[in-house]
């Protein structure tokens, strides 16, 4: 499937610069969740700025202790409280930090373009970590070198097992490690609008950054740019306002129980110019849902696949719009012709054509769904199952 970028978004630009086994992961959701949103933001998405420091410094310079007032007043000792040794109450953000902080990694990637530093989650305890595809493209294929650092402070070389850049998720795995603590990984579908969660990452190259928020709103379309066939990377991402900041990027969403459900993918910003910039409370990231079983394709060394309808598409007034149909493929046995307007998928409204990729993103090859289509004006339906992009000729 292809589709026009939507040059509103952008992933991550690169930022110049632990141990046990997770369970398996659970299996996908055959069907979506309802509510996919119904627009992409307005505002443009420009990723960069370097982050300022000298704020306390000005502060102290500028705001003299006036002590003149105070000399008159009766002298007095301040108690110094014992706080002990407390500990992380659980469910805290303190508590899932704790948990998580083990399993998440930095990763530095020298390439034909320069270096440049990421974020990694440990998926299994001998080495094997999920990042985002942007975060070590320049290294794939052995164009460059990547190095992974733990939390613990030591450090591996790491190669790439295989790459997705229509999910933006790649595998690699870090050369002679062993005992690591892998992440729990747990289930998107489950997440609530207004739910805690924490992001934890490289931020700018400061590792072991974690901050918190809430999720901000589900199943928001976003396309931050095509691969070199055209097809659109666009997922119906997990929206958040914990700060994520270029360098996040391939880091963990963690709900509350510490169990993954997203990686930290792309921001928006309201900075213009080709400067980075920070964030704004507008982060996102890939649901981990849609992306397990690409994930354990590439860990087997597989080329991903992805559903596919088999339509080239663009925005329309009430959806997306055919512009063509490729004969043999699950739209053109659905009886979808060039014209017809895709209007919903399911019970999963399509208001363009980025939200229809987003939405055949959350599908896998060989899924089922009802395809709703409008067509001079009158409703049309249809069961479909749907195709892989492995058979495309």
């Amino acid at each position: 499937m292809t589709t026009t970028p939507h040059s509103d978004w952008s992933d991550f630009d690169n930022v110049p610069g632990s141990p046990g086994t997770a369970a398996a992961p659970p299996p996908p959701p055959r069907r979506r969740r309802t509510g996919l949103a119904a627009a992409v933001l307005a505002t443009s998405l420009v990723v960069g700025g370097g982050a300022g420091l000298g704020g306390a410094a000005l502060w102290d310079a500028t705001h003299e202790e006036t002590a003149t007032s105070q000399q008159n007043a009766a002298s007095t000792t301040a108690t110094v409280a014992d706080q002990g040794d407390i500990s992380a109450v659980a469910g805290s953000v303190e508590s899932v930090a704790q948990d998580v902080l083990p399993s998440v990694v930095k990763i530095d990637v020298t390439g034909e373009q320069g270096s440049g530093s990421g974020s990694g989650i440990i998926l299994t305890s001998d080495g094997l970590i999920l990042t985002n595809n942007h975060v070590v493209e320049s290294a794939a294929g052995g164009a460059g070198s990547l190095s992974v650092s733990f939390a613990d402070g030591s450090s591996a070389d790491a190669e790439v097992l295989g790459t997705d850049p229509l999910t933006d998720t790649a595998v690699i795995r870090a050369t002679d490690v062993s005992d690591l603590q892998a992440a729990a990984i747990g289930k998107s579908a489950n997440l609530g609008v207004g739910e805690g969660v924490v992001a934890i990452g490289s931020p700018f190259g400061l590792d072991a950054t974690v901050t918190s928020g809430i999720v901000s709103a589900l199943d928001r379309p976003v396309n931050v740019g095509s691969d070199e066939e055209g097809n659109s990377t666009t997922y119906p991402a997990i929206q958040t306002d914990a700060a994520i900041n270029p360098g996040n990027s391939g880091g963990p969403l963690v709900d509350m129980t510490g169990a993954v459900v997203g990686i930290n993918s792309s921001i928006r910003t309201a900075a213009s110019g080709s400067g980075q910039s920070g964030s704004i409370g507008l982060g996102f990231a890939i649901p981990i849902d849609e992306v397990m079983p690409i994930v354990d394709q590439m860990a087997a060394g597989e080329t991903p696949t992805h559903a596919r309808l088999g339509i080239r598409i663009s925005d329309a007034a009430s959806g997306a719009g055919i512009e063509e149909v490729t004969a043999g493929s699950t739209a053109a046995d659905a009886g979808i012709s060039q014209g017809d307007v895709i209007t919903a998928i399911d019970d999963q409204r399509i208001t363009g054509a980025d939200s229809l990729v987003a939405t055949i993103r959350s599908y896998r090859p060989g899924d089922s769904a009802t395809l709703t289509w409008q067509r001079d004006g009158e409703e049309q339906q249809a069961e479909v199952v749907l195709d892989s992009d492995a058979t495309q000729d």
